[in-house]
């Protein structure tokens, strides 16, 4: 006898499941790179720590009003499903068609690249010398270059689809097994460097901050270390998307979120300070682009074992971040099938297993063509400006809930109320306005990107 369609999603994430995916979904490769251009901008170890709890601290209130809404509003499709309760369905849509087509799937597809430039270099495979490298299709593609490493990439995704597919319950425990392991290996290694004989205190008085360009300069270089510690922070409100498949989620995707990203700050700001203890911020700032900082720190402390065992944390860091956005992302087109404002069919789910397979599908296909278009660096960039649009607006959403509620006491408040949300808008609004000043090219195609999904919403809303 065949399975009967099942028409619901299946509870199978715990509390500590939920905490796994914010965590897992935080800690990629950010953590290990970004203090090379952190240093180049600021100059200063006091600063660039400043940099790494400004941005965490920000988060934080971010994901506390998150919490605030998500205790609320528990359903598949996170902040889309939030946006549609708050905004309603154009702006919600607004949100998924960005989320689908860059936040998450460039996510995906940039962390994932991470991971198999690591895995080649680690398996020092040969390099991809062919003529056929350097063709080139319009708009500057060059679908086969580097083509070992994009087809270790597209590998990935494939395998972490099919992986997902199975049952949100596999997908979990991997990234709960694989995310433990991360936060534990990166503990033993601040506590190894900075119980070295290394570790000097004096290193972190060494420099002075740039001053070039006078204050508005060194505001503007502070802003772009902003931004680098903001990537490494990105994705830890992702356990949103995954709600109905949460057990208890009024209670556990608040815990899950502020104790994730609580964890995620303190561990950033471990690692980061231990990077600086070591190795002076001269040497850290010569670090080479193409070189991840802390193998190159880690090789500096403790020679080639202890710069092995950071790549291969790398691999596992990345391998785990991918997973946690290819199991929770692709909630968002569901939710918007389901609402009759996407593809249809991408609504159904698999009747064995209860996962939005065809979602997952659409979500690792367009992720591999971002991989081979080489796209999802550019589009990577504007990711964060684009990210905090709608963080802006579900702050915003606070209020706007608590007078929809007519002041009914949520499951989950934010502390601070009304003057931690208020911050948070502001900030997210400045950190707009900075960007469209900074990069006017970068913000104008992101927005014109966003600004794409009103007819597609407009056709599917007809449909």
């Amino acid at each position: 006898m065949k399975n009967k369609p099942t028409s619901t999603l299946v509870q199978g994430i715990g509390t500590f499941g939920a905490l796994a995916l914010v965590f897992g979904s935080m800690i990629g490769s950010g953590a290990f790179k970004k203090i090379t251009v952190m240093s180049q901008d600021l100059g200063s170890p006091a600063w660039v720590m400043l940099a790494w709890a400004l941005a965490g601290g920000i988060t934080l209130i971010g994901a506390l009003c998150n919490a605030e809404v998500a205790s609320q509003i528990a359903a598949s499709g996170g902040q889309y499903e939030y946006f549609k309760r708050m905004y309603g369905k154009a702006f919600a849509f607004m949100y998924g068609w960005t989320s689908v087509a860059v936040i998450q799937t460039a996510t995906i597809a940039a962390v994932a690249y991470v991971f198999g430039q690591s895995l080649h270099q680690w398996l020092q495979l040969p390099e991809w010398n062919s003529t056929w490298s350097e063709t080139t299709l319009p708009f500057g593609i060059q679908p086969l270059k580097d083509l070992p490493v994009k087809l270790l990439t597209a590998g990935l995704i494939v395998l972490l689809t099919g992986i997902n597919a199975l049952g949100v319950r596999l997908g979990g425990t991997l990234t709960s097994l694989m995310g433990s392991t991360v936060v534990l290996c990166i503990v033993l290694i601040s506590v190894y460097g900075l119980s070295s004989p290394m570790a000097n205190p004096a290193l972190l008085q060494t420099s002075a901050p740039s001053t070039e360009g006078g204050a508005s300069g060194f505001l503007a270089l502070f802003f772009a270390a902003l931004m680098a510690a903001f990537w490494a922070y990105e994705g830890w409100n992702n356990v949103g998307f995954v709600g109905e498949e949460i057990k208890q989620p009024e209670r556990a995707i608040p815990r899950a979120l502020v104790m994730g990203v609580g964890l995620v700050m303190g561990l950033y700001l471990l690692l980061n300070l231990t990077f600086l203890l070591v190795m002076p911020i001269e040497q850290i700032q010569d670090i080479p682009q193409n070189e991840v900082a802390g193998i190159s720190i880690m090789r500096y402390l403790g020679g080639e074992t202890a710069a092995a065992v950071v790549a291969l944390l790398i691999l596992v860091s990345t391998f785990n971040a991918t997973n946690t956005t290819v199991l929770t992302a692709p909630r968002v087109c569901f939710a918007m099938a389901r609402d009759g404002l996407f593809f249809k069919g991408i609504e159904r789910l698999h009747p064995r297993t209860g996962t939005p397979v065809r979602a997952l599908m659409l979500q690792g296909f367009w992720a591999i063509v971002l991989v081979f278009s080489g796209s999802f660096d550019p589009l990577t960039d504007m990711l964060i400006f684009a990210a905090f649009i709608f963080y802006g607006m579900g702050a915003a959403g606070v209020f706007v809930l608590r007078r929809q509620n007519a002041g009914k006491k949520p499951p989950f408040s934010v502390p601070g109320y009304p003057v931690l949300p208020a911050l948070f808008v502001l900030f997210s609004l400045a950190l707009v306005a900075v960007s469209v000043w900074n990069n006017p090219t970068g913000s104008a195609a992101g927005l014109g990107l966003m600004a794409l999904g009103v007819p597609l919403y407009l056709i599917w809303r007809k449909l």
